[in-house]
């Protein structure tokens, strides 16, 4: 029956044993949820253990089996490790990894100090390499995938965000050597880059009420669509490339951006 084989109608990513980091906000908590209307199995990483908390529930709530809550700071070794042997100690296995816990920070050349430029590159890079350096062993038993959460910013260049850039232009080549490396064991690595997203990343990074508005009103010209995006349709592209509906694609960095890598100003 073809029906039964096609990924578009039945979830690929059904009884597929998911770990999602940064749940607990934005992009990893709306692909977490998604993920749960999927059927997948989750266990879920996040520094807000609160958050990650009220998140899991969403989980439930959308028809998902309870997730494994797997709390805490990435850029801890101990954690890291701790964050892979519960995920495997619950579930018996690894079938997807979703890269997503990051941080976004202002500054240029002149502005980024080295504890700034460290925090970024350990959150954004350093974290996700220890991560999936410990998930792949797993992901090579279940012939599985690794989404990486990256960013425009590692394809376009950007004035005053200059580490961040950095962190996801090292993403993008991470995410394209390990799929040539894993493609030989049938592991699949792909990553998603999005534009300007409505989540709380902004705000975070030090923008008040005014200026957040304001970034936002840019979107309608600095994205070809007219707008920012919700973590929902990011949410989405994860999904895709995670599942076996991306049975053929590899080493892709896929921008969900409302047109923006492709946009010159003129």
């Amino acid at each position: 029956n073809m029906a039964t084989e096609d990924p578009f109608k039945v979830s690929s990513l059904k009884g597929k044993v998911a770990l999602i980091t940064g749940a607990s906000s934005g992009i990893g908590a709306a692909t977490g949820i998604l993920f749960a209307e999927l059927g997948a199995l989750l266990a879920l990483n996040g520094r807000d253990v609160e958050n990650l908390t009220k998140i899991a529930q969403q989980c439930t709530n959308a028809g998902g089996t309870e997730p494994l809550l797997v709390p805490g700071d990435l850029t801890d070794e101990d954690t890291v490790r701790k964050t892979i042997e519960k995920t495997i100690a619950h579930y018996g296995r690894l079938d997807v990894l979703v890269n997503s816990a990051g941080i976004l920070a202002m500054g240029s050349i002149e502005t980024t100090d080295m504890a700034q430029y460290d925090r970024v590159m350990n959150i954004n890079v350093r974290s996700v390499y220890h991560l999936t350096h410990l998930a792949v062993p797993h992901l090579i038993k279940t012939k599985g995938s690794i989404v990486n959460v990256s960013s425009v910013n590692g394809q376009r260049s950007f004035p005053g965000v200059l580490a961040y850039c950095m962190s996801k232009s090292a993403i993008d080549q991470f995410t394209r050597c390990t799929a040539l490396e894993l493609a030989s064991k049938q592991v699949r690595v792909n990553s998603v880059g999005p534009g300007v997203i409505i989540t709380e990343v902004h705000k975070r990074a030090g923008l008040n009420e005014e200026e957040y508005a304001k970034f936002l009103e840019k979107c309608k010209v600095t994205h070809a669509l007219g707008r920012p995006g919700e973590a929902e349709e990011v949410a989405r592209a994860i999904a895709f490339l995670a599942s076996d509906a991306a049975s053929f694609i590899t080493g892709v960095n896929l921008p969900v951006d409302g047109g923006r890598h492709a946009m010159c100003p003129r």
